[in-house]
């Protein structure tokens, strides 16, 4: 609706407000709330993802993140093959051939990682109905023997202890980085 209150008539315009009949202050329209909102009071209650969010969450981030330093990786094993006689052509072939072949091998190494851990993770957090970092521990311990499982006994244990090592690691530098780093 066309504001028709306007007092300058040498303006070519008129100002459009499809709000004006109906009396709301603009300001007040627009007010969003800062906080989650839930539709349960149970949502409301928890403050974690959800095993799906959480499965999401680990499995892409840990391809993602596989996939950048594999090919990475690749990409320098790549440039240091390369023979001396090699054409420009020739050899960003082989730079982006072991680069896309590391960076596939990293990142299904990783998001499979990602997707027994917070399988894992979930799964305790489900039995023990607590959330707390021997949850996160005891779903690295696992998440290494069971990757390692098929080469033996020995190499589980071992890359059980790796993997729980590794994941009371990330659970304190998290903490860490949220006490001293204001963010």
């Amino acid at each position: 609706m066309a504001d028709i209150n306007n007092s300058n008539n040498n303006q070519k315009y008129r100002q459009y407000h499809p709000y004006q009949e109906f009396n709301i202050p603009i300001q007040n329209l627009y007010n969003i709330p800062t906080s989650p909102e839930f539709l349960f009071a149970e949502e409301a209650s928890r403050q974690r993802r959800s095993w799906s969010e959480n499965l999401q969450y680990y499995t892409g981030s840990g391809y993602l993140s596989g996939a950048v330093l594999g090919g990475l990786k690749g990409s320098f094993d790549g440039l240091r093959a390369a023979d001396p006689g090699d054409t420009l052509k020739l050899r960003l072939n082989r730079v982006l051939n072991c680069g896309g072949q590391v960076g596939r091998r990293y990142g299904n190494t990783l998001g499979v990682l990602g997707l027994i851990f917070a399988g894992l993770e979930s799964g305790m957090v489900g039995l023990r109905d607590t959330d707390d970092i021997l949850n996160s521990v005891a779903a690295g311990l696992g998440t290494g023997a069971l990757y390692r499982a098929a080469k033996g006994v020995r190499s589980a244990a071992i890359a059980g202890a790796i993997g729980g090592l590794a994941a009371a690691a990330a659970v304190a530098g998290k903490q860490v980085v949220k006490r001293y780093v204001p963010i």
